[in-house]
């Protein structure tokens, strides 16, 4: 295994390029200190004057002293690190419902601390070392999201398919101890996790605010694809509407007592349900928007300042793609902001024909789904695709169609925007304004 960490670009301009370091370089030390990741990267790189041993690409190694003003960056890039794999055998994981066929980095399930501190994935700490622990601690890895699913030691493994996890709540109270903030989520599996053993799991968890500062729970997500796994019971409607009477209340009161909101619940159980949401307030500093909680209120209060300012558009008919959950909202916006604009709207609702009926929200739309969603039922002027379907940067939907082979076979114009509203109408103000 080769030493330190590689350098992937450098800055025009940068300190780093001023110190002639390039591309292919290894970072091995920083103020003697050695370097493993990027974590250990911002961790020691903190200091305003650093010496830095740098190894070039010919084997020759480099100490390199450096000087900046506080908080000015050095300008060394670094590839995402390797994720480590998962060892759980979870009943619902949705890796495991996932049709052959696609790209290969999508079949990879991290289990993986440092991706949980850098960039909010979840992880359930099953296979963390106590070196790792001390890791954390020592350089304050802060927040964590942490998946629990159950406080419960024995069912918690049955769920994770791993029954020599370590019990969750030992680890969560060292993480308290040592003042690291935590967020985590049950992923709720109707029949197993739900009831008394829900009211454990919050019960324990809210025990340890505001060092877990948040709870999320989640409905599972089941593809058609689970003829060889463990039969579960999705989230119905009617499971989604005496699911929230019996916890909006709970939720409730724990903001009250705590004075923040802490227990959260997925946008589908909203949607499924019919029950309102509540209002955006609720959500806090939405610390679980990634999760999947909040995103439809946040939609609504984007929509609401955007169509406070829309103006006239030159006309046009737009068709504009969407997930079956999303639609009734995303096609109430339309309508109001084609009275704002001119622009005439119509909505596509898809159906996932990859992972089947039960899976509707957009990010999960195949390119597939497109093309014959737009084919079956026609398309309009233009075509707008919500970046959540694509892959980040990259213009790839997950079956690997890309927005080019949408153009190429409709023989009309495809455009990609920011899935909100105000990402929307900018998108529509640069293509169609006066």
């Amino acid at each position: 295994m080769k030493r330190g960490l590689l350098i992937e670009g450098v800055e025009p301009g940068s300190i780093a390029m001023e110190a002639e370091i390039e591309p292919g370089d290894r970072l091995l030390r920083i103020n003697g200190n050695r370097i493993r990741d990027l974590i250990d990267y911002s961790f020691f790189s903190a200091d305003d004057e650093l010496v830095v041993e740098i190894e070039k690409a010919g084997g020759e190694v480099w100490a390199v002293e450096m000087e900046r003003w506080e908080g000015e960056p050095l300008g060394i890039r670094f590839a995402a690190p390797k994720p480590a794999r998962c060892a759980n055998a979870c009943l619902f994981c949705f890796v495991d419902q996932l049709p052959a066929g696609l790209r290969p980095s999508l079949y990879v399930k991290d289990e993986d601390y440092r991706l949980s501190f850098l960039y909010g994935n979840f992880v359930t700490l099953s296979s963390l070392s106590r070196g790792a622990m001390r890791r954390i601690r020592e350089q304050r890895l802060s927040p964590l999201y942490i998946s629990v699913h159950a406080t419960d030691p024995e069912l918690r493994g049955e769920l994770l398919g791993n029954r020599g996890c370590p019990p969750i709540l030992e680890q969560l109270r060292e993480l308290a101890d040592a003042g690291i903030t935590m967020h985590t989520q049950v992923v709720l599996c109707p029949g197993l996790n739900d009831g008394a053993h829900l009211e454990k799991t919050v019960r324990d968890l809210s025990g340890l605010y505001p060092r877990v500062a948040s709870l999320a729970i989640v409905p599972l997500g089941l593809t058609r694809h689970r003829d060889s796994l463990a039969q579960l019971h999705p989230v119905t409607g009617g499971y989604a509407f005496d699911f929230l009477v019996r916890w909006q209340p709970c939720a409730r009161s724990l903001a009250s007592r705590f004075g923040a909101p802490f227990l959260f619940f997925a946008d589908e159980f909203f949607v499924k349900s019919g029950i309102p949401f509540p209002p955006l307030e609720d959500y806090g500093d939405m610390p679980q928007l990634e999760n999947g909680v909040g995103l439809i209120p946040l939609f609504l209060a984007d929509a609401a300042r955007v169509l406070s300012h829309a103006e006239p558009l030159m006309p046009a008919r737009v068709t504009v793609a969407t997930g079956r959950s999303a639609f009734s909202v995303v096609d109430g916006f339309l309508r109001l902001l084609s009275a704002r604009t001119g622009v005439v709207f119509r909505t596509m609702a898809l159906d996932n024909t990859l992972f089947g009926d039960s899976v509707t929200v957009a990010g999960l739309v195949s390119g597939k789904d497109v093309l014959e969603g737009a084919q079956t039922r026609g398309v309009d002027d233009i075509l707008l695709i919500p970046d959540v379907m694509l892959k980040e940067g990259e213009g790839v939907f997950i079956d690997d169609v890309t927005t080019d082979d949408l153009q190429e076979s409709l023989g009309r114009e495809v455009a990609v925007f920011r899935a909100t509203p105000s990402g929307l109408y900018d998108l529509l103000s640069r293509r169609f304004g006066r």
